[in-house]
Formats: C-alpha cells, sequence, structure tokens
C-alpha cells in the first residue's frame, strides 16, 4: 500500500463533487480518477475539478491499477451493484450513505468484502465532524450524566418533481433513506441500533414514496429517541442530546460546525470548528487511516452497525408497507 491513497470517484452528482472538492483538505489521500457512463460527463467532471484520469464506464474506473480506493456516489438502487464491481476488482470502498436500500443487500456486499479481506465504509460523514467528535467525548466522561432522550431532526422542502431522485421510488426516493437516515444514525451512535421497541408513522405521497416520517426509538429503562424527516417540510436540522445533569444541543447537526453543552449549575460550553474544509474530508482521512493501518472497517461506524441500521429501517418501511419497485 501506497503512503497516499489515490481515490477513484464513481459517479458526477452533486454528492461526488462535493466529496471531490473536499480531497484537496485531505493529507493522505487524493483524487486520481473519476467514473461515470459517458465519457462526456467524466471529461467534464475531471477538468472542472482537476482530477487526472476520466472514464466513460464504471468497470474502467475500477480496474484502474493505480486506485486504492473507490468512493460511490452514484443513486440509492446501484449501491450494492456498484459497491461489488469494486470490491470484485479488490477496492477498498467508501459508500454514500444510505449503504444500500435494505438489509439484505448490504448484509451480502459485507460478506463479501470480509471473505476478501477489503475495507469496506458506509460514508456518514456526520459522524467525522470535529464538533460530533466533541459530544462523544463530552458524553464518554458522563459531563451530561445518563443519557435519556435523544431528539434529532432532519428535512427540507424539496420542489415538486415526481421523476426526480427524492420523489421517485423506482429510484429509491423518499426522506428515510435519503435524509432520515442522519437522525437514525445518529441516536444509533448515542443508544445504539438495536432498541427494544420501534414505533413510527409516516406521510406516503402520490408518488408512493414518504415524504416525511416520525418515529421513536424505545430503548428501555427511560431511554428514548424521538426522531423525525422529511423531504418536502423544512424543519429544524436540530438535534439534542439530554441526560441527568444537563444537555448537549447541535445545530445543524448533519454538518455541525458547533455544539454546546450545557451542565446543570454551570454556563454554557460551546465548541466551534472553525473549518476551511466543507466536511467530507474526514471521512476521506478515516479511510486512508484506516488502509495505512492495514485494518478493514472502521470502528466509528463499524460495519456491524451500519447493517443494524439498515435492518431498523427495513422494520419502520414495514410497519409502513412501503416497498420499492426493484426490491
Amino acid at each position: 500500500m501506497r503512503s497516499e491513497i489515490k481515490w477513484g470517484i464513481m459517479g458526477t452528482g452533486w454528492i461526488a463533487e462535493q466529496f471531490v472538492q473536499d480531497l484537496v483538505h485531505v493529507s493522505n489521500g487524493q483524487g486520481l480518477a473519476v467514473g461515470s457512463r459517458s465519457q462526456e460527463s467524466a471529461d467534464r467532471f475531471a477538468a472542472k475539478f482537476n482530477i487526472p484520469r476520466a472514464y466513460a464506464t464504471y468497470e474502467e474506473l475500477v480496474n484502474d491499477p493505480e486506485i486504492d480506493a473507490i468512493y460511490v456516489a452514484t443513486p440509492h438502487p446501484l449501491h450494492r451493484e456498484n459497491v461489488m464491481l469494486a470490491l470484485r476488482a479488490g477496492k477498498a470502498v467508501l459508500c454514500e450513505k444510505p449503504f444500500t436500500v435494505n438489509s439484505g443487500e448490504l448484509a451480502e456486499i459485507i460478506t463479501f468484502a470480509k471473505q476478501s479481506g477489503l475495507f469496506l465504509m458506509e460514508a456518514m460523514w456526520t459522524r467525522f465532524l470535529a464538533p460530533i467528535i466533541q459530544v462523544r467525548t463530552w458524553l464518554a466522561e458522563g459531563r451530561i450524566g445518563e443519557v435519556k432522550l435523544v431528539k434529532a431532526d432532519a428535512g427540507f422542502r424539496s420542489d415538486w418533481n415526481p421523476q426526480g431522485r427524492l420523489l421517485n421510488s423506482d429510484l429509491g426516493g423518499g426522506a428515510l433513506l435519503d435524509i432520515g437516515i442522519y437522525p437514525v444514525s445518529f441516536a444509533a451512535m448515542i443508544l445504539g441500533a438495536n432498541p427494544e421497541k420501534i414505533f413510527s408513522t409516516a406521510h406516503i405521497g402520490e408518488t408512493g414514496v414518504d415524504e416525511q416520517f416520525s418515529m421513536i426509538l424505545d430503548y428501555g429503562n427511560g431511554k428514548v429517541a424521538s426522531l423525525n424527516g422529511a423531504v418536502r417540510l423544512q424543519i429544524s436540522n436540530e438535534a439534542y442530546i439530554y441526560g441527568t445533569e444537563g444537555f448537549i444541543h447541535i445545530p445543524s447537526f448533519l454538518n455541525a460546525t458547533t455544539a454546546t453543552l450545557h451542565v446543570d449549575g454551570q454556563e454554557p460550553e460551546t465548541y466551534t470548528d472553525a473549518r476551511d474544509a466543507i466536511g467530507y474530508a474526514f471521512e476521506a482521512e478515516e479511510v486512508g487511516r484506516c488502509l495505512l493501518a492495514g485494518v478493514t472497517e472502521s470502528p466509528v461506524i463499524p460495519l456491524s452497525e451500519s447493517l443494524s441500521i439498515l435492518q431498523l429501517l427495513d422494520e419502520v418501511r414495514g410497519q409502513w408497507g412501503l416497498r420499492y419497485p426493484f426490491e
């Protein structure tokens, strides 16, 4: 393995643009190539972001012998196929969330990655942001006592576009997989991904996808997560963690730049991150750290947790009677 990770970018959409812009802030990696479904798209992306190599197919991308890791930034229903393509070519993989559309697909690729001794990680970038790391430190130190309640909301009002990614069931659209996975993953980071009981409701819109949802995760012993997500409703995008001795507030927790600790009887303590990067650089740094250390999964978001989260999402969709046409 090289001392610096060479990245291949699979896909040329908005999220791929965000990720590759942040690679300039990564100390242990750089973008080497991009792959698309057309040469024109790949060339345009490569020119815009100064990527040396552009491939007209994903197959050409994963077969470049100088690439160490592939960032999968394609639509949700293609993740399983695209991740497997990269793994079969012997590449490490960082896959954009949701890892796959259901837990069965994810179990398959995890099994293959482990059997092949290859690195695999979900691109839950929020986990690697400095304010979120600080939050985990406060919790580990017991600063707010025993955590009893996690509240997290994530949502926005998208334009009405039935054929677009967000509202199209053929593309795995809806709030749960697109934006809702953020509050679910946030709760899992704090309370775990295996609640004792799950209560949920959703508004299924005319295109057949969940436009908004609410859920309660009951962990027993008075520990609860209250979560909301939406793609047709602007909501707060805030998170709160309430403990027996105080609480933590994270405004805009998805891309957190601050977090404030409120301990009973003390002045609030605010952590502020004045980063230059958008925030995707830190998950790329983690992949590089793991690969250079010779480990095949990240302790920050292990594969078992990603799988448990998707199993939870499967159960929630089952409560709604929501299945995608391709399942």
